[in-house]
């Protein structure tokens, strides 16, 4: 009953504030939701990025981006769907075993805006458990698939004291840069500051690009005195600058 009341309130008062189009823009917005906490970047002095990777784990791909991380000592974080964990098991223990950070990125990649609570629930719990079932014991972060949350899943996320990580660099959401390694890695060197987290598709043929442009992405942007940590590293970093 108070969730309902909650979720009533919410929308009436985007509503006033823009209606449909407050509706949108909220949805998508990577730094600000209804409920909760959000981060598409880490405020911090200190010269730290975060290298994540949305989707799988798929056989194809998965050890190639684990040789690929291993061979230029990079800790990234994964933000694996349910489905795919359960598909492919020893690619999900793989990453867990690697020492990378898992989250979680839904069950079934769909768009959870205006969700019903059975469904958000449903969603983040059967990934939940694929990801301890890998063997992964860390605290599980959010991604929202595409990015999109709206009410529901923020609420949820807030009661149960998760967080939600997006991006502030996704060199692949341009298309004139698109497909072109040397390019993304530019506008990756170009975009990051202290605190960014980068987001890069690798678990699909699709990503070919993507998977070149990682290597271009790590020398330069240590030639610049950044640091590769985890999204918690990185959230870690603001407790300890605190006064």
């Amino acid at each position: 009953m108070v969730m309902r009341r909650l979720l009533t309130v919410g929308l009436v008062v985007l509503g006033l504030g823009g209606g449909l189009f407050g509706l949108y823009t909220l949805g998508n917005s990577r730094t600000t939701q209804l409920f909760g906490e959000i981060f598409a970047r880490v405020e911090t002095s200190k010269p730290l990025v975060a290298l994540t990777f949305d989707d799988g784990p798929t056989v194809r791909f998965t050890q190639d981006v684990l040789d690929m991380l291993k061979e230029h000592d990079v800790p990234a974080t994964f933000f694996l769907t349910g489905r795919e964990m359960q598909e492919n098991p020893a690619q999900a223990r793989a990453i867990v075993e690697a020492g990378h950070q898992v989250g979680n990125h839904s069950y079934s990649h769909a768009r959870m805006l205006l969700t019903g609570p059975a469904t958000v629930a449903d969603e983040i719990e059967r990934t939940d458990a694929a990801i301890r079932a890998a063997g992964y014991q860390g605290e599980i972060d959010f991604r929202p698939p595409y990015g999109k949350k709206l009410v529901t899943l923020p609420w949820y996320l807030s009661q149960n004291n998760r967080k939600t990580i997006t991006w502030d660099i996704e060199p692949e959401s341009y298309p004139d840069i698109a497909g072109n390694a040397d390019a993304m890695a530019a506008h990756v060197l170009e975009k990051a500051q202290n605190g960014s987290i980068i987001l890069l598709h690798v678990m699909y043929r699709s990503g070919e690009a993507s998977r070149a442009a990682v290597p271009k992405i790590v020398q330069g942007l240590r030639q610049r005195g950044f640091e590769f940590v985890t999204v918690s590293q990185l959230l870690a970093s603001r407790s300890e600058e605190a006064p």
